[in-house]
């Protein structure tokens, strides 16, 4: 009778332990960067088609990073989404992602959108990617005056340049895929010109700049894509009223193309659903996923063959592919601190 008991016992222990793994399968624990209410659906497709559920935690890329590292090893989170690729690279260098192997993965997502593979994998992934393309005052700014990201410092365009803050990551990260191109004397020449260029102190975000054109305050501003295609997509006369005001280029198509840069994901050090974790990233780069990125949050996807149908991206570019820039992602997180150390000197707040 103790005898079976005992087996039993062992049994419902089995069995326990079998649903408790079964339970946690199910979900995956996400940081995310990324804050857009249309990627709601984008979270809801994978349960649908997985059955696991997502547990989100919202945050900005240095309040993700700066959490992951408090944490430690008692870190619940399995899956991490950050915006901006400087970030991304500072994640990796800082150990908290964890190198995963997916021939999906691998098959999907160019190598020059993606880590470096170290031993045991690639520590993480892009998935969409934003230019920071250049906005201008179609009644006041000739086009061959603003199509690079150097004339943005030429005296032709003195009083005429909106910009947010330059220790913004967006702007880091411009300034830093600058730096690897003209090296530290120019780039710094250059950050000094575009100071002495400027209509006002830098302040407010892209949306803003792109605002400050259309009312006559600048002349010329930088942004990243999306938010562009936002107000060229809405429905509100005013929105589309700006849109009709400025003009776009694509900065440095007879060189070394336009800066873009990269939201990615990456599965966390430390995660307790690996599979499920390495499920989701490839559900990321996905047809539906990708498609998503472009349709829902006017982003650019990235995956191979992956055709999408947004009226506001096709219009930026005509219709046509545009020369996007291809220096490594290591090269812009490692220039971070020099490019800083630079906006200081200059007084680019």
């Amino acid at each position: 009778m103790n005898k079976r008991l005992a087996l039993m016992t062992v049994a419902a222990v089995a069995v326990l332990w079998t649903g408790a793994a079964q339970a946690q399968e199910q979900a995956i624990n996400l940081y995310s960067a990324r804050h857009y209410s249309s990627d709601e659906k984008l979270y809801s497709d994978f349960t649908k088609a997985t059955g696991i559920k997502i547990n989100r935690v919202d945050a900005d890329d240095a309040g993700i990073i700066a959490r992951l590292k408090a944490e430690g090893a008692a870190s619940p989170a399995d899956v991490i989404l950050l915006v901006d690729a400087a970030r991304l690279w500072r994640g990796e260098q800082d150990g908290l992602f964890l190198p995963v192997k997916s021939a999906a993965l691998d098959a999907a997502i160019p190598a020059s959108l993606r880590a470096t593979p170290v031993a045991d994998g690639t520590p993480w992934f892009g998935f969409s990617t934003r230019a920071r393309v250049i906005v201008y005052d179609k009644t006041k700014v000739k086009r061959e005056d603003v199509d690079s990201y150097e004339k943005l410092a030429d005296p032709v365009n003195k009083g005429r340049l909106c910009i947010r803050s330059g220790s913004h990551p967006y702007n880091l990260s411009l300034f830093g895929a600058v730096l690897e191109h003209m090296g530290p004397e120019k780039t710094e020449n250059w950050l000094k010109g575009m100071v002495a260029n400027m209509a006002r102190a830098p302040k407010g975000g892209d949306t803003d700049q792109i605002k400050g054109v259309a009312s006559g305050e600048c002349g010329v501003a930088v942004t990243n894509s999306y938010y562009l295609a936002r107000l060229m997509r809405s429905g509100s006369p005013e929105d589309r009223a700006v849109t009709e005001r400025v003009g776009v280029v694509f900065p440095n198509q007879s060189s070394w193309g336009t800066h873009v840069n990269v939201a990615g994901g990456a599965v966390a050090r430390h995660s307790k659903n690996v599979p499920g974790a390495v499920k989701f990233l490839e559900y990321l780069a996905s047809p539906d996923a990708q498609n998503h990125f472009a349709n829902g949050n006017n982003e650019w996807p990235v995956a191979v063959g992956v055709k999408f149908d947004n009226p506001a991206l096709k219009a930026m570019t005509a219709g046509k592919p545009f020369k996007s820039e291809t220096i490594p992602i290591s090269a812009v997180g490692a220039n971070q601190v020099k490019v800083q150390q630079m906006l200081d000197r200059v007084g680019f707040k």
